[in-house]
Formats: structure tokens, sequence, C-alpha cells
């Protein structure tokens, strides 16, 4: 029930922050909000692990730490924030959503966890809702800008790169979790990923600088929330979900996430759910059902083994 929880929890904060960080980026433009948000959750998770004695990880550990840090929380989330910047709310919740159907590409390779064929039915769902969420959104703003359109294009596609190396980071965290608990994986990640970004914030700020001086009175609770709660607490949450649970049945958990940020994004944001929005994810919700029913599965026959 805790791992249950604890992916649940996770999936539901992150639907979340997809509504709260396309706000921001009204104002913040990704990259530095990437590291104020890797930064804040840094802070968080090193204060909470000097109170509780954490242990420090190995030398020999650290080179994996640095590609957690460098896939997870420095490619992927750029990638997230940058693709919902240019998109939506519902289609960035959405999108990465397939994130627990990549996870099967990598889950042999790195884990030696084959697929079953319902897992690889549903791999090819996911792709195929991915793909439909990405073709029939709008290809214009309301007034009809095509180069509006293909910067939703451009956004949906990022969101795909953000998916596909979550699921990267989620096995290497797996990996991780047999090692160290989850608030020491998280903290290193958290903290290598905000060395690997925050070089690449002056490049940004020579096209798009912050409009800290225009920034409403919620900026900086939207901030606060990213880095504290969508960051070291649901990043803590997800770590110990797939500690537990191992990287197959937190899929359908997942699935919270894009039910969550859809809702949200249409009732705060005035963001309309499109077709494509549905029929990608009924495609989505479907090649996850069937992906969990495979590990359940799996895992029924080797009890009785």
């Amino acid at each position: 029930m805790v791992g249950i929880a604890a992916g649940l929890g996770a999936a539901a904060i992150w639907g979340g922050m997809y509504v709260v960080s396309k706000y921001v980026l009204d104002y913040v433009p990704p990259l530095t909000l990437v590291v104020l948000r890797l930064v804040i959750g840094t802070a968080t998770l090193g204060v909470i692990a000097v109170a509780t004695g954490a242990p420090w990880v190995r030398r020999r550990d650290v080179p994996l730490m640095v590609l957690l840090g460098f896939v997870g929380l420095c490619v992927s989330m750029v990638a997230q924030f940058s693709g919902t910047k240019l998109s939506t709310a519902a289609s960035g919740a959405l999108i990465t959503c397939a994130t627990p159907a990549f996870m099967l590409l990598f889950s042999w390779p790195l884990l030696g966890e084959r697929p079953t064929a319902r897992q690889v039915m549903g791999l090819a769902l996911a792709s195929a809702g991915v793909a439909m969420t990405i073709l029939l959104a709008p290809t214009a703003t309301e007034g009809g800008d095509e180069a509006a359109g293909r910067n939703v294009l451009l956004g949906n596609v990022l969101l795909v790169v953000a998916a596909v190396t979550w699921a990267l980071y989620s096995v290497l965290g797996r990996i991780a979790s047999r090692r160290y608990p989850a608030l020491i994986t998280t903290g290193y990640a958290t903290f290598f990923g905000a060395v690997f970004t925050a070089p690449l914030v002056p490049l940004e700020w020579g096209t798009t600088a912050p409009r800290w001086e225009a920034t409403p009175g919620l900026i900086w609770p939207g901030v606060l929330y990213l880095g504290v709660v969508s960051t070291a607490g649901a990043f803590y949450l997800w770590n110990k979900s797939i500690a537990l649970l191992g990287p197959g049945l937190p899929a359908i958990l997942f699935f919270a996430q894009p039910v969550v940020g859809g809702l949200l994004g249409a009732l705060l944001l005035g963001e309309r759910l499109g077709l494509s929005f549905f029929l990608g994810g009924a495609l989505v919700g479907l090649a996850i059902l069937l992906g969990n029913a495979g590990a359940s599965g799996r895992r029924t026959g080797r009890a009785g083994d």
C-alpha cells in the first residue's frame, strides 16, 4: 500500500505541476525555471538528509548519481518545461504519461526484466496514443497563427523526449534504490541536475530574460511549489514507489497525471480538451493497463513457482 500511495501521490502532484509551470513560464523562461526548481529541491532534500542522518553515497556510485542527474533532472526536465511552454498543460501531462511504456524498453537490458507480450502491445498502443496527440493537436492558435502551430508541434516532440529520458531515469533509479534510500538517490540526482543545467541559463537570457519586474504575486508561490512539492516531494515519492514496487506496477498509477493535468488545465487555464487529447489518452491508458496486467501476471507466476 505504501508503494501504491507513493506512486499515485507523485503522479497527481506532477499533473498539477503542468498547470503551475504553464502559468509561471509566461514570466520565467524554461531553463531558469528548471534551475530554480532544482536548487530549491536540492536544498529541501539536503536539509531533510542532514536532519535524519542519511548516509553519503560511496565514491564508486557517484557516476551513477551523475548519470541520474543528467538524464532525469537536466535533459528530461529541460525538455519537459520547454515543451510545456510551447504546447499545453494537458498535452504535457498526457504525452509524458507514456513514460511507463518506454520504461519497458530500458528494463530489459538494464534490469534483465524481459517484457511480456501484453507489455509490448501496451508499448505500441502508447506510442500510437502519443503520435495521435501530436498529429491531431491544433496546428494554430485561435488567431490562426501558423508559426504558433509549429511551436505546438515542436513542444509536443520535446515532451516525447522528456517521457523517454524520464523512463531511463526511472529504470536507473531502480538500480540506485538497491543501494541507497530514495531520499539519497533523489537528493544527489537533483543536485547534479542543477549542476548540469545552470551553465545553460546565460545562453537563454541572451534571447529571453526573466520578467522579474512584471511577475505577479502568485509566481513565487508557484516556483516554491515546483521546487518543494513537485521536485523534492514528488521525486522522493516516485523513487520510493519504484524502490518498493519495481518499474512495472507504478505504470498504472502514473496515469493519474494526465487526468489531473488535463482537468486543471481546463479549469484554471481555460485550455480546451480536444478530441486528440481524449483519443490519445484512451490509448495511453489502455497501454498502461495492458503493461501493468502483464507485469502482475508475471509476478503471480513467479509466486507460484
